[in-house]
C-alpha cells in the first residue's frame, strides 16, 4: 500500500512529525491494498469547535473529526479528510495520565477506521472497532486504550 499524506497544520502546539503521523496512518490502512491519499488537518481549539458544531451540531471541540470521501465510482483511492484537534488530543492524554503520542496515535487510527468505513454507532460495531484499534495500537508498541486500568 502507498500512503499520500496531505498534512496541514493549522495548530502550532506540540504534535507528533509527519513521519510519525504517516506510521500512524499506514497502520491503520494495513490490508488496503496500491495507493491511497488521506488529508489530515491539525487544528486547535476555535477551528475545532467550529468544525464539530457545523458538522455535528455541538458546540465544544473534539479530538477528531473524519469527513469520508466517496464519489460513488467504488474506486476512488482518496479515503477523505481528517481534522485532528491539537488541544483535546493533548488534554485528554494528560487527563487519562497516558503518553500524548499514544493518544495522537490512537486519533489517527480512530479516524483513518471511519475513513474505512467502521463505525461505532451500535454496540457490535463498536466493539469491532475497538478490537480493530486495540491491535493496530498494540503493532505500534502502544498500549489498549480501551483495557481497564
Amino acid at each position: 500500500m502507498r500512503l499520500f499524506l496531505d498534512l496541514h497544520a493549522a495548530w502550532e502546539g506540540p504534535q507528533p512529525s509527519r513521519r510519525r503521523l504517516v506510521r500512524f496512518a499506514r497502520a491503520a490502512l494495513s490490508g488496503v491494498d496500491g495507493a491511497v491519499r488521506v488529508g489530515v488537518r491539525i487544528v486547535g481549539a476555535d477551528e475545532g469547535a467550529d468544525l464539530n458544531r457545523r458538522y455535528r451540531q455541538k458546540d465544544r471541540p473534539t479530538n477528531v473529526l473524519s469527513f469520508p470521501y466517496d464519489d460513488g465510482s467504488g474506486r476512488t483511492r482518496f479515503l477523505g479528510d481528517l481534522a485532528i484537534c491539537g488541544p483535546v488530543v493533548d488534554g485528554e492524554a494528560q487527563a487519562a495520565g497516558i503518553p500524548a503520542e499514544a493518544h495522537w496515535a490512537h486519533m489517527v487510527i480512530h479516524g483513518i477506521l471511519h475513513l474505512r468505513g467502521y463505525d461505532h454507532v451500535g454496540d457490535e460495531d463498536a466493539a469491532v472497532m475497538e478490537r480493530l484499534e486495540s491491535q493496530v495500537l498494540r503493532g505500534l508498541g502502544f498500549p489498549d486504550p480501551y483495557r481497564e486500568l
